[in-house]
């Protein structure tokens, strides 16, 4: 193989290995193939800019809700996080550095959004189309969109109607001045217990729109002072027990989640006492008690969403709405609510069918048809009947506990043996062995039963059949060991036998 970013063959352009995004799956797999000699890629970045749902997520007091040196690459510790939790504009900067240090920029093809992709059965390439309509070939695409890049917007009747502004948490519009407004926000997840405390102290009124009340506990997030910053520059020994120990934390929940049990009611408990301790008034401590089992949906972390809720200018409705009109929501209990402004926290579409776009498999099957009744991967990277293809945070590799970044470096080791093992099969392809596949996902699913995230509620980690597409069964730590181990055995090598194909085989030998 070269290491040109790509080889070209008449008018065709042929990449090696296409990564598709340049968020923390697509900087993360880069930095690590060059660090081993594997720098013939190209990555391709719808926006003008690194950074994913980073760079997109600018809503008022957008923040992870993991820990910040959690929250980053093992291989590049940063000393200089400047709170417990990082806010959005921290991340963004973080993977910017990244991209910097490890002189990723000249290999990110940006404002290039992919559009289509097939896979050619002769040729053993993946042919690549964008908006712009210009193509690539690649003979390996790793799919690094992430999961939370598809706003979810709540079908309401008459939405269109309302002449105020709407807008998505995801599509924040900086431009728009809050201050003084009426605003309404549809949703208590993530997102809104995040925004509504940011903007509360600004809006003329603020109307909570709840459907089910989610679990929220203390962040205890603070600031971290230039002193212990110096420390961690210093003794960066110091940070990696800290990442340590914040693992463990992460981890010691996860039995609370997987079985039902009294470590289950302890964490409500705990839960229903930091609701008490805020909320005094009773009408709105039962708004905001869920009824369901901690885990089932995402549990929360925030130290300033209750405290907002009960605001004088803060209104929790948990009536259903029916419709929305030229000025105002209207709730199944008859009642209108003026408002200026609409802000859906609603999240995002997940699990999602396949990607984002049309994605053509062997002999033509579409992969939005094959996810249509549930999403399935092979250690949620590889698909059957879709070769030299590969997910970073595919189907069931989401955590409920801890840090998505674990996972994404579980499976770019898993990717670069693979990749690797595909650079040794010149004129041929790898194609997952659907048995592998099914018996895999059939395990995974059985491993959820009895298990709280499948205890009854509506939860954005199952599909509308009540299956778990979203989350890994378990420790994070025995998904680092699933991945660990690639088996080339796993699948099939085929021959791919047209002129092209041996063309490319040769140049790259030749190499």
């Amino acid at each position: 193989m070269t290491n040109d970013k790509n080889n070209t063959q008449g008018n065709k352009q042929i990449d090696e290995v296409a990564i598709i995004g340049a968020g923390f799956g697509g900087l993360g797999l880069a930095i690590r193939m060059q660090q081993q000699g594997l720098n013939d890629f190209v990555i391709y970045e719808r926006a003008s800019d690194v950074g994913g749902v980073w760079r997109d997520n600018v809503y008022p007091g957008a923040a992870c809700d993991v820990p910040s040196h959690l929250y980053s690459f093992s291989f590049e510790p940063n000393p200089d996080w400047g709170r417990t939790f990082g806010p959005q504009q921290e991340i963004h900067r973080y993977l910017r550095h990244c991209t910097e240090k490890y002189k990723l920029r000249d290999k990110i093809e940006f404002n290039t959004a992919l559009s289509d992709m097939a896979f050619c059965e002769s040729s053993g390439l993946w042919n690549l189309t964008f908006v712009d309509g210009s193509r690539r070939q690649a003979r390996a695409v790793v799919m690094a969109i992430g999961a939370l890049n598809i706003p979810q917007y709540p079908d309401i009747v008459g939405v269109d109607s309302f002449a105020g502004k709407v807008m998505h948490t995801a599509e924040w519009d900086q431009s728009y001045d809050l201050a003084g407004k009426r605003v309404a926000v549809i949703g208590t997840g993530a997102s809104a217990i995040q925004v509504v405390p940011s903007i509360q102290p600004q809006v003329a009124t603020l109307n909570v729109f709840q459907r089910t009340p989610p679990w929220v506990m203390p962040k205890f997030d603070k600031p971290l002072s230039p002193a212990r910053q110096r420390l961690y520059r210093r003794w960066p020994i110091v940070q990696r027990t800290v990442r340590r120990l914040q693992y463990l934390m992460a981890e010691s929940v996860v039995p609370a989640f997987m079985w039902d049990s009294f470590l289950t009611r302890f964490g409500e408990a705990m839960g229903r006492r930091y609701l008490r301790k805020v909320v005094s008034d009773p009408a709105l401590q039962k708004k905001l008690s869920p009824k369901y089992a901690m885990g089932c949906k995402r549990v929360l972390l925030s130290d300033d969403y209750y405290p907002a809720l009960t605001k004088s200018n803060v209104n929790v409705c948990v009536e259903g709405i029916d419709s929305v009109d030229e000025t105002a929501i209207c709730t199944s209990d008859g009642r209108r609510h003026e408002v200026d402004a609409i802000v859906f926290a609603t999240g995002f579409k997940v699990p999602v069918s396949g990607a984002p776009i049309p994605v053509r498999g062997v002999g033509g099957r579409l992969l939005e048809k094959d996810w249509a009744i549930g999403s399935e991967a092979y250690k949620g990277m590889a698909v059957s009947g879709y070769p030299n293809m590969m997910y970073v945070m595919g189907p069931n590799t989401g955590p409920g506990n801890t840090s998505v970044i674990f996972y994404i470096e579980s499976q770019i080791n898993y990717i670069l043996k693979y990749l690797k093992t595909l650079r040794k099969s010149q004129n041929k392809y790898l194609d997952l062995k659907p048995m592998v596949q099914r018996e895999f996902n059939a395990d995974i699913q059985e491993r959820f039963k009895g298990t709280t995230w499948t205890s009854g509620c509506n939860s954005w980690y199952l599909t509308k059949d009540g299956k778990n597409t979203t989350l890994w069964p378990s420790f994070s730590w025995q998904y680092r060991l699933t991945t660990r181990h690639f088996s080339a055995v796993e699948y099939e090598f085929v021959n791919a036998s047209n002129e092209e194909a041996e063309l490319e085989s040769s140049v790259a030998a030749a190499s």
